[in-house]
């Protein structure tokens, strides 16, 4: 399966969506995009990162910009999750893990000393021509929204 690169176009891809939508990397294009990667609806950081970048909508849009977060879970959790925190982007579920694999966003992850496999935050800034311009990896919640629009800021 191709992977994202920096500097390249991204990878063709399909998947469900809320606002009863499916997204393709056609869709990357015309606009700038944000795309987040979470490990969890509902959980405190997942929940904390939607919510700043919910508070943030209007700058991005003023910057041509548009938000999409994914993770794993189902339509149903995130259309809830989406609802509940009146998020006015559209969550992206990829229960298969295509988009994630494409990001190569799932690592190894130690939690109380239990070992499995899940979504690494991470977060990736895709140009109006659907190129891959910068990503985040590891991202610590805090801070990290204004971090992306100064970056959005800063495309040429």
């Amino acid at each position: 399966m191709p992977k994202a690169a920096i500097g390249k176009p991204i990878p063709a891809f399909k998947l469900e969506a809320t606002g009863e939508i499916k997204i393709s990397q056609q869709d990357l294009k015309g606009k700038n995009t944000v795309l987040y990667f979470y490990p969890k609806d509902n959980t405190p950081g997942c929940t904390r990162e939607g919510q700043d970048f919910r508070d943030s909508y209007k700058k991005f849009q003023k910057l041509d910009t548009q938000i999409f977060g994914v993770s794993r879970d189902s339509l149903r959790t995130h259309c809830n999750f989406k609802d509940k925190h009146e998020f006015p982007f559209e969550l992206i579920t990829d229960p298969d893990e295509k988009l994630c694999n494409i990001f190569d966003v799932i690592k190894l992850k130690n939690m109380y000393g239990k070992k499995f496999q899940g979504i690494e935050r991470s977060t990736f800034l895709i140009d109006k021509k659907g190129v891959l311009r910068q990503e985040w990896r590891k991202v610590k919640v805090d801070g990290h929204v204004d971090e992306v629009l100064t970056a959005v800021k800063n495309l040429k």
